[in-house]
């Protein structure tokens, strides 16, 4: 029998350490750069903008004065935005989840359609502005309106609302589906009343994360011709409106330096309705943690 060498052992250990210990100085040190980069950032937006994020900021239009702009338009305008996308890419996305894990048969077919769907994640935006564009825009007719951005910002983060909600119904144990069909429960009944409500947290979080990339997306709005200055509110679907991004892009790219602090008051409102909804997000989805 051959006898294990104490040295030889103690030097591969000794090595396996340093290199343990070396890759995680590297992963600290990334972190850190990230969260210093990241605080950077957040210092110069607040220190810029704050002096310029009043009551008035947020009642008033949009302006070619800097103390005059406002924001009112393009926050109203975002929050109809997300009127039209978070029904339709929430419940189209969920859907073709259950679908695609619940009914439909493990085929060739239906592993390439996963497979585009989780590549369509990947796509640029623009490329969704130019199929907005040509389909909603202009075969369809709706014009720079509402419903014409908010159907294309659906398509935008429907692939990535579609690949979190498989994965939120995949991690749902199959012994509480056999419970249910044990109980007499027809498949129907068991998706809503046992598989939905335990994957409702994975879906919300995937959810409200594309929401998130929907509301601060400037790329396909520029494709759709969106106006960057309104001097009304939208009053419908069909309506023009303005939103967030194209305000904060249009104030950025102006020369004056006082454009640039207002731009900035605009990036805080923007990241406050993000905090708001990702907010309500986690309140739901600790909601149902507790109860499943």
């Amino acid at each position: 029998m051959r006898y294990i060498d104490d040295k030889v052992v103690m030097k591969r250990m000794t090595k396996r350490i340093t290199f343990n210990k070396v890759w995680k100085v590297f992963f600290l040190l990334a972190t850190t750069f990230a969260l210093v980069t990241l605080a950077i950032l957040l210092y110069r937006i607040v220190t810029q903008g704050i002096d310029y994020l009043t009551f008035d900021f947020l009642k008033n239009y949009a302006s070619r004065f800097a103390d005059k702009a406002g924001i009112k338009a393009a926050l109203i305008g975002s929050l109809w935005l997300m009127g039209v996308v978070a029904p339709v890419s929430i419940i189209l996305g969920v859907g073709t989840a259950i679908y695609l894990e619940e009914y439909a048969k493990k085929n060739k077919l239906n592993d390439f359609i996963r497979m585009n769907i989780s590549n369509l994640a990947g796509v640029p935006s623009i490329v969704f502005g130019l199929l907005g564009l040509t389909i909603f825009v202009r075969m369809l007719g709706l014009g720079k309106s509402v419903l014409a951005a908010g159907l294309t910002m659906s398509l935008l983060i429907l692939p990535v609302i579609i690949v979190a909600a498989q994965e939120a119904i995949r991690a749902v144990p199959s012994e509480q589906r056999e419970a249910s069909y044990g109980m007499g429960a027809t498949k129907w009944q068991t998706i809503v009343r046992v598989v939905l409500p335990a994957a409702i947290p994975g879906i919300l979080t995937g959810s409200i994360l594309a929401l998130s990339r929907a509301i601060g997306e400037t790329a396909p709005l520029v494709v759709l011709g969106i106006p960057v200055i309104l001097q009304f509110l939208p009053n419908g679907l069909l309506s023009q409106f303005t939103a967030l991004p194209m305000q904060i892009y249009d104030w950025a790219k102006r020369p004056q330096e006082a454009f640039q602090y207002v731009a900035a008051a605009g990036i805080l409102v923007l990241m406050s309705v993000l905090l708001l909804m990702n907010s309500i997000a986690i309140f739901i989805r600790n909601k149902f943690q507790k109860r499943y």
